[in-house]
């Protein structure tokens, strides 16, 4: 499997996942990389009607683990850990998360991710440790289609 097979294959991967149904985003995955947009919906409000903080922590893990997994071409990786924060409310638009490994090892990756809101400002990032797991990505749903 070529590098852009791999990455379109992560690509359909995410669409196929039943959780994005509901949030509709969209995902471009590179080498080291990735990129996501979800529209904001009122139905993503917490009551007090700003975006509630687990659309922020999806986004950032999301980016962060589809960056780590562009490397991996045989494994699905986990996450084992992550640190949010959430630095600037928001209610409406569109928003863009940015993953990006910056270490890698045998064992893991280490990626950053940062969210953006329609006017390019920063209202959370993130980083995470991931690791390779026993489940071969191509019994993922969606992978390789």
């Amino acid at each position: 499997m070529t590098n852009t097979e791999h990455y379109k294959s992560l690509e359909n991967m995410y669409a196929a996942a039943p959780i994005n149904q509901i949030y509709k985003p969209s995902l471009t995955v590179s080498e080291g990389e990735a990129e996501i947009e979800i529209a904001i919906s009122e139905e993503f409000h917490h009551s007090g009607g700003a975006l509630h903080g687990s659309v922020y922590f999806k986004m950032l893990d999301d980016a962060a683990w589809f960056a780590a997994n562009s490397y991996e071409f045989e494994c699905f990786v986990l996450t084992t850990s992550f640190t949010t924060y959430l630095t600037r409310p928001v209610s409406d638009g569109q928003l863009r998360a940015v993953g990006k490994v910056v270490s890698k090892n045998k064992t893991q990756f280490i990626a950053e991710s940062v969210v953006y809101d329609s006017n390019n400002k920063e209202i959370g990032r993130g980083n995470g440790v991931f690791m390779r797991s026993k489940m071969p990505l191509k019994s993922a749903k969606g992978y390789g289609v």
